[in-house]
């Protein structure tokens, strides 16, 4: 249907005549009567009943305008999501966080953007941090919020948090019997331990693989997993060590009640978490918003009023 001659028929409806439409609508009567033709021709039956005065709908017509009241809805309805679109109110989000800091940061961050941006889509990617990032790479995700060490030359990072590994032991366990809580030790002594190890793609995963390898040391490993709350779980248990960033330390309560932590001597390494997004793409507006809403929350937690 041509929108102009929806507005034909509902201006000669209103104003009872076809010349009193054309009044309105600053256009000749002739003009009116043949796209009021036209609309009949391309129907195959009449539109008006042209006798009655004022002018009246046939049933032809009523169907007619029912179904152009419609479409004109729908057109109100596309031109405002064509300017929520435009206004940046409306879209969608691909983002990618590790299982752990999104069990972590999401219930947070979450309900508070939902209610700037109701109408934007989030569709989300958990996965291991290593992993995460060469998604991000290969433009499979728009944010990620990783823990890592910059890579990628195309990939922008902005930094979040800083993280330190650290290795803990269960209350009841030989190496925790022999160690004060918060001792820095040398990762020589547990050339001879078993550890519990996350799999690979995590990347406490990688900073672990690659400290054993530079103090040539090959600890047992008892078992690898993918989840952290698992084998944060073992580890307090006294089964095994484990080596954990301190920002999972400080929860739940009854876990850090179960375990030491250990700062670990010369460590090289610190996980730092960003904030990342492909350089060639542009952050709109809904994005940005979702940057400042994950940085508040946290320096909540960081402060701690949100524990």
């Amino acid at each position: 249907m041509n929108l102009r001659y929806i507005e034909c028929v509902q201006t000669v409806l209103s104003s009872g005549s076809i010349s009193s439409a054309a009044r309105s609508m600053y256009v000749s009567q002739s003009a009116v009567s043949q796209m009021i033709q036209r609309i009949e021709k391309e129907l195959g039956a009449f539109i008006f009943n042209r006798e009655t005065d004022p002018i009246s709908l046939t049933f032809a017509g009523e169907k007619y305008l029912d179904a152009a009241r419609e479409i004109l809805a729908i057109n109100a309805r596309l031109q405002n999501e064509i300017y929520e679109i435009s206004s940046e109110l409306r879209g969608r989000l691909r983002l990618g966080i590790s299982l752990q800091r999104g069990m972590q940061l999401l219930p947070l961050i979450i309900p508070e953007f939902i209610k700037r941006y109701p109408h934007v889509q989030i569709e989300l990617t958990e996965k291991g941090s290593s992993l995460l990032e060469k998604a991000l790479h290969d433009g499979d995700c728009d944010i990620a919020l990783i823990t890592t060490e910059p890579k990628y030359p195309d990939i922008s990072y902005t930094l979040l948090e800083n993280e330190e590994v650290m290795l803990i032991a269960g209350n009841n366990s030989s190496f925790a019997n022999r160690h004060k809580n918060g001792d820095e030790i040398s990762i020589q002594s547990v050339a001879d331990e078993t550890f519990v190890s996350l799999q690979h793609g995590h990347s406490v995963r990688v900073v672990q693989d690659d400290l054993f390898r530079k103090n040539n040391i090959q600890p047992k490993i008892l078992l690898e997993t993918d989840s952290l709350e698992g084998a944060k779980n073992i580890a307090s248990s006294g089964a095994a060590l484990m080596l954990c960033p301190n920002v999972y330390l400080k929860h739940p309560q009854h876990f850090r009640d179960s375990i030491k932590y250990f700062h670990i001597r010369d460590l090289e390494y610190r996980r730092h978490f960003y904030f990342c997004h492909r350089k060639d793409m542009e952050l709109n507006r809904f994005m940005d918003d979702f940057f400042s809403i994950v940085k508040e929350k946290i320096s909540l937690l960081r402060i701690g009023e949100l524990l």
